[in-house]
């Protein structure tokens, strides 16, 4: 079965509803910053990281398939990539690409329409 790279994975263990902006996100080697805003919308599902000073100041959009778990107790949202993977990724306009369905294709095709980044197994 192939995954939806707009979709949560059934294990990431994301509650319906829940507001998840200033929630930390932590790639694989370590902090990229806080939810500044999200979607759950189906097959839509996004988060948008602004990544402070680490990439100088640049938000970052992240199809939800990349997240691993969620740790409401923490606030913080686990994501299955390094932070080289995400500063590598298509860079990120709230003005131009929020609604860019061509952005979206292009970040799907970066992550892996499968939500199986760099080669992953698909599930």
């Amino acid at each position: 079965m192939t995954e939806n790279v707009w979709s949560y994975k059934p294990t990431a263990g994301r509650l319906a509803g829940a507001d998840l902006i200033g929630y930390k996100v932590e790639a694989t080697d370590g902090s990229i910053g806080k939810v500044d805003k999200h979607s759950d919308e189906v097959d839509d599902a996004y988060l948008v990281v602004d990544t402070g000073v680490w990439i100088f100041g640049k938000e970052v959009m992240l199809p939800a398939s990349t997240v691993e778990s969620i740790d409401p107790g923490e606030k913080k949202i686990f994501v299955g990539l390094t932070k080289q993977q995400i500063k590598d990724a298509p860079e990120f306009d709230r003005e131009k690409h929020l609604g860019d369905q061509g952005y979206r294709d292009e970040l799907g095709t970066y992550y892996g329409a499968g939500g199986a980044p760099f080669g992953r197994p698909q599930v």
